[in-house]
C-alpha cells in the first residue's frame, strides 16, 4: 500500500509543472495587460511613460525567462506574490474567499451523497418499478435545471413563504460569518446554495450509483449469494454496494474539486465571495499573478482530489494497489 502511494504522489508532480508552464504560457498570449486597463480604461489621453513605469514596476518588462524563473520560484516557494490591481498579497485575497468556496463545495457534496446513494441504490434494486421512474424523474429533472436558477427558485420560494406565514419576507444574510464564530448565522447563509448546488450533481451522482449497482447485481457472485439463501439487504450492503462505489467515487471526487472554483453564476446569485468570483474579476484586470495563482490552486485542488479517489479505490478494491 505504501509504494502504491509514493507511486501516485511523484506521479502528481510532473501534472502540477506541466499545468505551470502551461497557464504561464496561456496568459501571456492574451492581448493587452493590466496597466493598460488601469490607465487607458477611461478611454482617455495616457501617456505612454506612465503604462511604461507602470509595466516595470510589475515585471512585465522582463524577459520571458525572466519572469517564468519569478513565477516558478514563488509556486515551489508557496509565495503567490502580490496582485497586479489591488497591490495586496495574492494569499490574503484568497484567504477570504477560499473558506466560502471550501463550505460550499462540502455542504453540497454532502447533500449530494446524501441524495444520490440512497436513491440509486433504491432504483436499483426496485428497477423498472414505480419507485425506479420516479427516482428517474427527479435525476433528470436534477440534471436539466440549472443550480444558479433553482437557487434563485428557493429565493423566491422562502420571500413568498415567510411573508405568507410570518408577515415579513426572510432573506438569507448577506454578511459571511464563519461557521465557527456563529454556526447558525452561517449555516442560514450556507445551507440554501449548498441545497441548489448539491440537488443538480446529485443527480448525476444517482445516475451513476443506479447504473453502477445495476452492473454489479448482475454478476455471477450475487447470483450465487442469492441461490445461498441470503437476505437481499445483506447482498446489496455487504456484496454489492462494496464493488460499485468505485465509478461513484470519481464522480463524486471531481465534482467536489469543480465546485470550488466553478460556482460564479451560483455565487453571484447568493452573493457570495468565493473563488469563482475572484478568477473572472482577475480575468477581467488582467491581473497576471491572480488569475495564475488560482488557476494553479484550481489545479491542485483536482489533483488532490483525483489522488484521493485513487487511494480509495485501492481500500475499496485491494487488486488496484498490487496491479
Amino acid at each position: 500500500m505504501y509504494s502504491y502511494l509514493i507511486r501516485r504522489i511523484f506521479m502528481l508532480l510532473p501534472t502540477l509543472f506541466g499545468a505551470a508552464i502551461l497557464v504561464f504560457v496561456l496568459l501571456r498570449l492574451v492581448p493587452g495587460d493590466v496597466c493598460d486597463l488601469k490607465f487607458g480604461g477611461e478611454g482617455g489621453y495616457v501617456d505612454p511613460e506612465q503604462i511604461k513605469m507602470c509595466r516595470e514596476m510589475l515585471g512585465l518588462e522582463n524577459p520571458m525567462y525572466v519572469q517564468f524563473y519569478e513565477y516558478m520560484k514563488g509556486f515551489l516557494t508557496l509565495d503567490l506574490g502580490v496582485s497586479m490591481w489591488t497591490t495586496k498579497p495574492v494569499t490574503e485575497e484568497i484567504a477570504g474567499r477560499f473558506q466560502i468556496s471550501v463550505e460550499i463545495a462540502i455542504l453540497a457534496t454532502i447533500t449530494s451523497i446524501f441524495i444520490a446513494l440512497p436513491l440509486g441504490i433504491i432504483s436499483a434494486v426496485r428497477r423498472n418499478t414505480w419507485t425506479d421512474y420516479v427516482i428517474r424523474g427527479i435525476s433528470i429533472s436534477g440534471i436539466a435545471i440549472p443550480s444558479f436558477w433553482l437557487g434563485i427558485l428557493i429565493l423566491l420560494g422562502l420571500l413568498i413563504f415567510t411573508q405568507k406565514y410570518f408577515g415579513e419576507p426572510w432573506m438569507p444574510p448577506v454578511d459571511y460569518k464563519s461557521l465557527f464564530d456563529d454556526p447558525a448565522y452561517n449555516l442560514s447563509q450556507m445551507v440554501w446554495p449548498a441545497l441548489a448546488t448539491g440537488f443538480r450533481y446529485s443527480a448525476v451522482a444517482t445516475r451513476m450509483t443506479r447504473s453502477a449497482m445495476l452492473e454489479v447485481l448482475r454478476e455471477d457472485y450475487v447470483r450465487t449469494a442469492r441461490a445461498k439463501g441470503l437476505i437481499e439487504k445483506v447482498i446489496v450492503n455487504r456484496h454489492a454496494l462494496k464493488n460499485a462505489m468505485l465509478p461513484v467515487i470519481t464522480i463524486i471526487g471531481m465534482e467536489f474539486a469543480f465546485l470550488m472554483g466553478g460556482l460564479v453564476v451560483t455565487e453571484q446569485v447568493f452573493n457570495l465571495n468565493g473563488l469563482g468570483k475572484l478568477l473572472v474579476e482577475s480575468v477581467e484586470q488582467a491581473d497576471f499573478t491572480m488569475t495564475q495563482a488560482l488557476v494553479m490552486l484550481a489545479v491542485a485542488i483536482f489533483v488532490v482530489a483525483n489522488f484521493v479517489v485513487d487511494v480509495m479505490y485501492a481500500v475499496l478494491d485491494p487488486r488496484i494497489r498490487y496491479g
